[in-house]
This record gives structure tokens, sequence and C-alpha cells, in this order.
């Protein structure tokens, strides 16, 4: 009976022993987040990723297959394509600064930006381990193929304030994300269908004229330079000349794109259509606690914005660029072609979000 009990304690404790060594604890997965993030800066360092992502942010849930592409030391390429419209945009960053594209419209803007350095989206894997290894109150678990963090979100908005975040436990890829307000509201989801460490790139797979002509159209990969106005830049060339004024096609009007969200306070002072603008311009004015200004317009179908350096803002559909010091424009372009600028002394930038979310939702009127 002793040598029975003394066999049966054994194998409890062995059993013991293995069991645990299956688990990892919350500091030996951080530690192990460490070390992806580690390879990730070398000279091999990439991934490649696959989902769809989710809005909660309007009126109605707004989805978007997105496509993530990351190579060292600082090149980035995601892709959105609105799943109702079927038009994709493409954030891309390389050495000549950072882009987002309209392929299917020839429309770009050029940023002078350090993104996504000082500020990251929630598909961006290392802004995903930032967060996680920033907070030091992280909460952690686990379930059948996955860690699972509860951490602060750390994203440009004031209202999205907490973030959960799935990873693999066979190698630390991201699986889910939601992040959400202060009620606990999932505002944002993403979910990853595939994603690849090490990932393998073409050469030019960053470039901007290669993902303007991703739609496999060769005229594509003509595009005119205009200034921040959409002014087109005279060239002494007479072929340039030329396609400049082929580039004059315009997309036609869209009427008036009136937000549907307004600050407390504000109400809509004054609108105005501006008559035989070539480029469909429109302003509307609001009053109240802040004080702001929406331009509306839509400019030459090729045409290349450079504008001045700024600070990328995520909107969740696209990515904006905030300028300016005392007076602050926040400047984009819709999936339709239309720009909009927001303007205002003292509009905060995480209201000039929630009205931009509320105009990608509507059409002209």
């Amino acid at each position: 009976m002793r040598r029975m009990s003394w066999v049966l304690a054994m194998i409890l404790c062995v059993t013991v022993v293995f069991a645990g060594c299956g688990k990892k604890d919350a500091a030996s997965v951080v530690k192990g987040l460490n070390n992806v993030a580690d390879t990730l800066q070398s000279k091999e360092g990439s991934y490649k990723g696959m989902g769809k992502m989710t809005l909660f942010t309007g009126e109605k849930p707004q989805e978007y297959n997105i496509e993530v592409w990351y190579q060292n030391p600082s090149y980035y390429r995601i892709s959105l394509t609105n799943a109702q419209k079927d038009v994709t945009q493409i954030v891309l960053r390389n050495d000549d600064g950072v882009f987002v594209l309209t392929p299917s419209l020839n429309k770009s803007f050029r940023f002078k930006s350090d993104w996504p350095e000082n500020q990251g989206q929630v598909y961006l894997y290392q802004t995903l381990v930032q967060g996680i290894l920033s907070d030091s109150t992280r909460q952690f678990a686990t379930d059948k193929d996955s860690y699972v963090f509860d951490v602060a979100a750390n994203y440009h908005s004031q209202s999205l304030v907490r973030q959960k975040i799935w990873l693999s436990k066979d190698n630390y890829a991201p699986k889910q994300v939601q992040v959400s307000d202060a009620e606990a509201h999932v505002m944002v989801e993403v979910k990853f269908s595939e994603f690849k460490f090490d990932a393998k790139f073409d050469k030019d797979s960053f470039d901007m004229k290669r993902n303007m002509t991703a739609l496999d159209d060769p005229t594509l990969g003509t595009v005119m330079q205009v200034d921040e106005n959409g002014n087109p830049i005279s060239a002494d060339d007479p072929k340039a000349e030329g396609a400049a004024a082929a580039a004059q096609k315009e997309l036609g009007d869209f009427g008036m794109i009136v937000p549907v969200y307004l600050p407390d306070g504000v109400e809509n002072k004054d609108t105005n259509k501006m008559e035989n603008s070539e480029n469909h311009t429109v302003i509307l004015r609001y009053d109240g606690t802040y004080q702001y200004t929406i331009m509306e317009s839509r400019s030459q179908d090729k045409a290349v914005f450079s504008l001045a350096s700024g600070t990328v803002v995520d909107l969740g559909f696209t990515s904006a660029l905030l300028t300016g010091d005392d007076q602050k424009t926040l400047t984009w372009m819709n999936d339709d072609g239309i720009e909009f600028r927001i303007t205002s002394a003292n509009l905060p930038v995480d209201e000039m979000t929630k009205i931009a979310a509320s105009l990608q939702e509507q059409t002209g009127k």
C-alpha cells in the first residue's frame, strides 16, 4: 500500500509539472512579444496580414477588407477596401513620404510625416505590441488557442479608451482586436484571417506608381503634379503640359454632403456652393461652442496633392493629415474622390474625427 501510494504521488507530481510547462503567464508572453518586436526591427523584419475591419462609430456598421504589409526599416502598405462600394484606398509609406492613394480614381495625397512612429492604427502589429508593453496594468487571460490582453487604447481618438487583443499561442500573431469606448461599447473590431511573419515582397511593392497601377490600367501610371490648392504646377516639357490638359476630365458634381454629427452647442451658420467652380466647391460654416468651416471639393481626376508636414490621423476608413498650430486643418479624401477640409481655431481634433466619420456615411444632396 505504501509503495502504491508513493507511485501515485510521483505520477501526480509529474502530471502537475508537465501541465504547468504548457502554460505561460503574462510576464513570459510579454518577454516573447519583446523578442518578436526586436526581430521586426532586424534587417529581415517583415510581415503580411489580411482580415476584415468593422467600424461601429456611425449610424450603421461599416466593413472594410484590409491587407497590411510591413518591411524593415519603415515601409508600410495598408489596403482598405470598402465592402459596400468595392473601392480601395491604399496608405503607403516609403522613402518619398506617406501617401494615401485611390487607384480607381488615380488620386493621391502625399504627406510629410513620421507616421506611424508616434501614432499607429489598430491593424498595425507594432501598435498592438506597444499597447501591451506600455500598459503596466494590463490584464491577461487565455482561451483555447489565444493569449488575450486587455489594455489601454493608444490611439488618436480620446473616445477610444480600451482595447482587447487576441494573439496566437503559436507565434504571437494577431488574431482579433476590439477597441471600446468609455462605456465598453466596441467601436472598432479587426479580425485577421491570415498573418505571416518573414513575408517576402517585390522590390517595388512599396512604390507609389506601382500601387497606383494596381488595377492593371497602364494609363493610371501618368499623374499630374498640383500644389496644395489643387492648381496645376507648370512644366517646361510640352508633353507634360499635354498630359496635364488631358487630366482635366472631371468626375462631376457631388452636391452637398452634410455631417449628421454636430458637437454640443453647435449649429450650422450658412452654406455656400461656389457657382461655376471647376472643383464643385462647397463651404459649410458652423458656430456656437466651436467655430469651424468644412470645405468640400472634387478636383482633377489625375492628381498628386503634395501637402505640408503634419500629423497623420487615423479616421478608420482612411488617413487624414492634421496641419497648423493656432488654426488647425484636417484634410482627407473619401473613396468617391471628394476632398474634405475641416478648419478651426478651437475645435478639438477628437471632434474633427467624429465629424469626419459622420460625413463618410452621407451622400450629396
